[in-house]
């Protein structure tokens, strides 16, 4: 028997610098994560001009953090993984560059993650048993999509949203409301504590049987009309219940359409992922709802739902097992969609 495989994976698709090291695709032996909230919170929202720059000034000690909890040394590594789409092309290049440099440095291969897919992978980090056909929700700050694997790097998008993301609706709803950046964790805190029946908030695209694609700007903009209205009013806001209401009218829309979409394709398991994944409606609501279906729910922890380079890895593992490996001349792409990885 060999050594086990250790897969470095970097992240830096947006406004997290990540590192982390992966045995075996599956168990982690450290994650590092260098937040830069604190620089984005006074615009309410991420700046990438900003990200950029932060991502430059931290990247080699979220690095060697990295290296050094897990007690490994560059030559322990088996391969380097990093996402290269889609996110902020500053950002991305920032980690693809640090990728490439190692990799050639240090003979490795070079993996070239989809970001998305790699939230995908993050639930291989639980222990669980994943088994194929799955689907899949990705619910983030920029990607809200439903998707069908039938085996590793086999993904058919059933659905996806065709204008606002959820989490971005998130984060504007929770600027407007003067909660600070990022929205999610705090609205979501908030809604528990409200009533979600006080406003009603519009469900786009329920009634179109049998379609799965998603829309969150209506909610958006009806959120931030009745938030206007009873300022303009004079009224006191109660921002419990705007934030209950709100979730309420966005979980609904979830986990009806994954419900739609476990009808339509029968599988037995449910893989959630994305930094809204962290919600906990969202998680709570989708596991009692599929659990009457007989269809399982696996769900990252809460750590691993938002950017991190431990679902990079992971990835990166199975991409290395397929033989997907990036070439020397990889570049971001920050519209990536879904499919194969081509250099030219």
């Amino acid at each position: 028997m060999g050594q086990p495989l250790l897969i470095l994976g970097l992240e830096t698709s947006c406004d997290d610098t990540a590192a982390a090291v992966v045995q075996e695709g599956r168990t982690v032996l450290s994650s590092i994560v260098s937040s830069q909230d604190s620089f984005h919170l006074p615009f309410g929202g991420v700046v990438p001009e900003i990200a950029s720059r932060c991502h430059l000034e931290v990247i080699n000690a979220v690095l060697d953090a990295a290296l050094k909890q897990a007690g490994v040394a560059f030559s322990d590594l088996g391969g380097v993984a990093v996402s290269y789409g889609p996110g902020l092309v500053g950002s991305l290049l920032v980690g693809v560059s640090v990728a490439k440099s190692l990799a050639y440095t240090l003979d490795l291969p070079l993996i070239a993650v989809n970001h998305l897919e790699g939230h995908i992978y993050a639930n291989f980090l639980t222990g669980a048993a994943i088994t194929f056909p799955l689907l899949s929700l990705i619910v983030s700050g920029g990607h809200t999509s439903l998707l069908y694997m039938e085996d590793h790097g086999q993904i058919k998008v059933l659905g996806k949203t065709r204008d606002d993301a959820a989490g971005e609706v998130y984060d504007k709803i929770a600027r407007e409301l003067g909660l600070g950046f990022p929205g999610g964790p705090v609205l979501d805190r908030l809604a528990g504590r409200g009533d979600a029946t006080a406003f009603s908030f519009p469900r786009a695209l329920m009634g179109e049987k049998g379609k799965l694609d998603f829309s969150f700007s209506g909610v958006k903009t009806a959120v931030l009309n009745c938030i206007r209205r009873e300022t303009e009013k004079g009224r006191q806001i109660n921002l419990a219940d705007i934030a209950a209401s709100f979730q309420e009218a966005v979980v609904e829309v979830l986990v009806g359409k994954a419900l739609l979409a476990v009808r339509q394709k029968r599988t037995k398991q449910f893989l959630l992922a994305g930094g809204v994944a962290a919600n906990s409606q969202l998680r709570k609501r989708l596991e009692q709802v599929l659990t009457r279906e007989g269809v399982e729910l696996v769900r990252p922890p809460v750590e691993y739902c938002t950017d991190n380079g431990a679902m990079v890895a992971a990835a990166g593992y199975y991409y290395l097992q397929r033989g997907r490996l990036a070439a020397w001349n990889l570049n971001a792409v920050p519209n990536l969609g879904f499919g194969p990885l081509k250099n030219k």
